[in-house]
């Protein structure tokens, strides 16, 4: 069933607008009558009926809203340093698929890019890449896409658990630290191009962080997070 995010939201209707309206009707073209699934974008969802369609907006009967079922219960978030043109949009779209709650955009000292003046257009495009994503996952909720923040200065004291996949660890997998249960909000830092400098990695640790190896191979910062994310969920259960 075609799956909508509405904020637009009454005791018993909702309202489908803009480019969400579009895909409704020019490209499924559902009319009066069809069934649709809706989401809150918070963690709940119900089933609606088009109730009517109109220019600007389409209304849904809604039914009964419940939990959905497709959300970890454990929040995982994202702190990624920046990588090369590009391959933000892919790392936010493939960690919403496998279940990430935020993201972090993350400035290191290795990262090559660096943000312009243009990056809070940028955020723009990351939280409707994230939206998407969410869409086509069936996704209850839309991860956040947060602004910008220095490594070194990101706040963890929310975090009930921190992992920091860094190249230089031989001895501590993932695996192993999670033997410890970690608690359900939980943060996930992954470098730039060039890594962590040890300096960075060391700043991280003084705050509570856990450095993980992510394994024998050397993975790609795109690849890392989507790792982490996936090993972490399965582990829990999810």
């Amino acid at each position: 069933m075609n799956r909508f995010f509405v904020s637009d939201i009454g005791p018993d209707e909702a309202v489908i607008t803009g480019e969400d309206l579009k895909h409704l009707v020019s490209v499924l073209r559902l009319r009066k009558g069809d069934h649709v699934m809706l989401s809150d974008g918070r963690g709940s969802e119900c089933e609606g009926e088009i109730e009517h369609v109109e220019p600007g907006r389409a209304r849904v009967k809604t039914g009964p809203w419940r939990p959905c079922v497709s959300e970890p219960h454990h929040k995982l978030t994202l702190f990624q340093c920046l990588p090369k043109a590009g391959k933000m949009e892919t790392i936010i779209q493939k960690s919403t698929e496998l279940g990430m709650n935020a993201l972090v955009p993350t400035r290191s000292a290795r990262c090559v890019v660096q943000p312009g003046r243009d990056f809070d257009k940028k955020l723009q495009r990351y939280r409707k890449v994230a939206r998407e994503a969410a869409m086509q996952s069936h996704r209850g909720l839309i991860p956040e896409v947060l602004p910008l923040v220095e490594l070194k200065q990101a706040d963890l004291s929310i975090f009930d658990t921190v992992y920091v996949a860094y190249e230089g660890e031989k001895e501590q997998s993932l695996k192993h630290v999670m033997a410890d249960r970690p608690g359900r909000r939980i943060a996930l830092f992954v470098g730039p191009e060039g890594g962590f400098e040890p300096d960075e990695v060391a700043c991280l640790v003084k705050k509570g962080a856990k450095v993980v190896s992510l394994g024998p191979r050397i993975l790609r910062t795109e690849t890392a997070g989507m790792a982490m994310v996936a090993q972490i969920l399965f582990e829990l259960g999810e």
